[in-house]
């Protein structure tokens, strides 16, 4: 059976070369006569894989030395509250609330200390990105949250707030090394691998130096705290060995295309055959502006729900699967990542354009 274009926004597709090469060590892993799967994390074959899946991932995204990068559980949801937890050392932090991501955000930090919204798009249904031009930041407050591209509504940061000596904090689990990013201008940045990295069950947060401390909400469980798998190397419980072994894999795999900023060319070069059908279609709308579009989800619809079920209904026998769009914006979505090749991009332009001629 061949394959079909999967447009899940995640768990999502991987790039094949990367499932065959996880199949073939499956059984046997480098010649130790076990699977991945199967060894110790505290293994010499384990460590081996986790320092050099680090490594790889610090020279992809050129992470400077003063920032720690921590492969953990709990998926980006529990970074909601482990964020607050070990950063708001004033019990202040602000909040620009995107889409559905960020207000599950905000408001998980509610719980922790003083969280205020500076800024939100909720009055239009998360169809744009706030304007951060001259936002006022709390002086005393201990970071300020985005995230950076929303799954659900389609939409990405144009630029990013100027938030002074104030941390910024950044979710990018759905745009993850789909593209260069200064991580410089971050005090935390963190995804789940789920969306355009690997399989579901890891998290990796990138945090700078002097974000990781002893003094953190007292609350905070042990193994929520950034400290402590930082001084553990991510094993102070048993990691996700499988995921972070994938992980490695795409981190190869991006290295091997090029890196990052080969990698941002393929995905505008795929973007833009959707977006450009979008905006001269007659019958699909893309529900995100123009300004915020994202690179890596593209929300569109009928604005005929039976036009949309139908649409989805037949995308199935062309191959292309997963393109329901999110109930918070009904219609389809097309989650184009890392791993969707240019040609399940024009296949579905494809589809669409002869839906669109049959039903116009």
């Amino acid at each position: 059976m061949s394959r079909v274009y999967n447009f899940s926004a995640g768990p999502a597709v991987l790039p094949e070369e990367v499932l065959r090469e996880a199949q073939s060590g499956m059984l046997d892993y480098n010649g130790c006569g076990m699977s991945v799967m199967e060894m110790s994390h505290r293994s010499a074959a384990f460590d081996g894989i986790i320092k050099e899946a680090e490594a790889d991932l610090r020279d992809l995204m050129e992470i400077p030395d003063n920032y720690h990068v921590l492969f953990l559980q709990g998926g980006a949801t529990q970074q909601f509250a482990a964020i607050p937890m070990n950063l708001m050392r004033n019990g202040k932090a602000d909040y620009i609330v995107s889409g559905s991501w960020s207000k599950k955000a905000f408001k998980e930090a509610k719980l922790y200390g003083d969280a205020a919204c500076v800024a939100s798009s909720e009055d239009e249904n998360f169809s744009y990105v706030p304007d951060v031009d001259g936002l006022a930041f709390r002086p005393d407050a201990d970071y300020v949250y985005i995230c950076q591209n929303e799954t659900i509504y389609g939409t990405r940061y144009p630029k990013l707030p100027d938030t002074g000596d104030i941390p910024l904090v950044s979710d990018v689990s759905s745009m993850f090394l789909s593209e260069p990013l200064d991580v410089s201008d971050y005090g935390l940045i963190y995804g789940g691998v789920q969306k355009n990295v690997g399989p579901a069950g890891v998290v990796i947060v990138i945090v700078r130096d002097d974000l990781v401390r002893e003094d953190v909400n007292p609350q905070t469980p042990t193994i929520m705290r950034y400290i402590t798998q930082a001084q553990a190397g991510s094993l102070s419980n048993t990691p996700p060995c499988w995921g972070i072994y994938v992980c490695g894999l795409v981190f190869k795999w991006l290295k091997g295309l090029g890196g990052l900023g080969a990698m941002q060319r393929i995905n505008e070069e795929k973007a833009a055959i959707l977006y450009d059908f979008l905006d001269q279609s007659s019958l699909f709308t893309g529900t995100a502006r123009k300004d915020c579009r994202s690179l890596m989800n593209v929300p569109f619809v009928t604005r005929d729900a039976e036009l949309d079920a139908l649409f989805v209904a037949e995308a199935k026998d062309h191959r292309i699967e997963s393109i329901k769009g999110h109930r918070s914006v009904g219609g389809m979505r097309a989650s184009i990542y890392n791993a969707m090749p240019k040609e399940g991009v024009e296949a579905l332009v494809e589809f669409m354009a002869a839906f669109e001629k049959a039903h116009s």
